[in-house]
């Protein structure tokens, strides 16, 4: 398990690219927080990690954003409006979960049932005592 803390938007941003440029093809990462967490920002801190220079934003509409730029591909899932686990089967969520990319999947409290045996759990909390950019950010290895 990997705790850390950042004070700024920049600092968390730096943790994710941190995270991409250590990324391996078929690691997958699940990302919990509250609305308005970061959990964005640390998103493309990892895009810029694998070398991905276009613009990353939430596909909250579209369930998935490819990126196939970087030096592997990134699949960026959104499932908070995800009706049920039908609708994953339905877009081929198994090719991106085993895939040759990096996966990363935010609300995948949603989706449990479907994760795979392995992944990472990225979890992001605020704590206003600390200041309103304040972020405590655990990662730890998640095993069936």
């Amino acid at each position: 398990m990997f705790k850390t803390e950042t004070f700024s938007p920049e600092e968390t941003f730096h943790l994710g690219e941190k995270i991409g440029e250590q990324a391996k093809p078929g690691d997958l990462y699940t990302l919990i927080g509250d609305l308005g967490v970061g959990k964005t920002v640390l998103t493309q801190g990892i895009a810029r990690g694998l070398g991905i220079k276009e613009p990353i934003s939430s596909p909250t509409f579209t369930i998935v954003q490819i990126y196939e730029e970087g030096r592997m591909p990134f699949y960026h899932f959104d499932v908070y409006r995800i009706g049920d686990v039908e609708e994953m089967e339905e877009i081929g969520y198994e090719d991106y979960f085993y895939g040759k990319g990096l996966t990363m999947i935010e609300w995948a409290n949603l989706i449990e049932e479907i994760l795979p045996e392995q992944y990472r759990e990225i979890r992001i909390e605020k704590d206003l005592e600390q200041g309103f950019d304040y972020r405590r950010i655990t990662i730890r290895e998640v095993t069936g």
